[in-house]
């Protein structure tokens, strides 16, 4: 089965792959082509994390879990903001881009944090069974959205969605 883990590793290089191609666009169709896709992407995906990985790891993480999940839907605010300002303005003008680049500077940062912080925790700390669980909701998570279908793509209060996403139960940590 599919890790969790694993899957979000190939949406991570898909995006880095979605922003080197965005270098080599040469006109405004091309642009569009490459960010609107890729724009998407990225919203779907921190819709699935917030949905699926980031309450299993408040759950099961180590020490650090829970400011790890703030700052990922920090992080996650972030870039859909970047995104909804690149759609106040036409493609490829010196306004899209900036916006643009802003989503892509706050992805980085997000890929490198979540790779070498988040991602290590939940795979010390998540049995692999629950990984490939995750997995496979993982996967149908975007086939119950295609292209983001159903979705409603908003910035979250991070302390609001770490409070609502922990267990209230003690014993239900275990």
């Amino acid at each position: 089965m599919d890790d969790i883990t694993a899957l979000i590793l190939d949406d991570h290089a898909a995006f880095r792959r979605g922003f080197a191609r965005l270098d080599d666009a040469s006109d405004t169709g091309q642009m569009r082509a490459v960010w609107e896709p890729l724009a998407l992407h990225l919203e779907i995906h921190a819709e699935a994390e917030e949905v699926i990985l980031y309450p299993h790891l408040l759950r099961r993480g180590g020490e650090d879990a829970e400011e790890e999940s703030l700052d990922a839907i920090r992080d996650h605010n972030k870039i859909r903001d970047a995104i909804a300002e690149s759609r106040r303005h036409e493609v490829g003008s010196d306004p899209w881009w900036a916006a643009v680049w802003q989503a892509r500077r706050e992805n980085t940062e997000h890929l490198g944090e979540e790779e070498d912080e988040g991602l290590p925790d939940f795979r010390r700390h998540a049995s692999v069974e629950l990984r490939a669980k995750l997995g496979e909701q993982w996967l149908a998570f975007y086939g119950e959205h295609p292209d983001g279908r159903g979705l409603v793509f908003r910035d979250k209060d991070p302390e609001r969605y770490v409070a609502s996403a922990q267990p209230q139960d003690p014993q239900a940590q275990q």
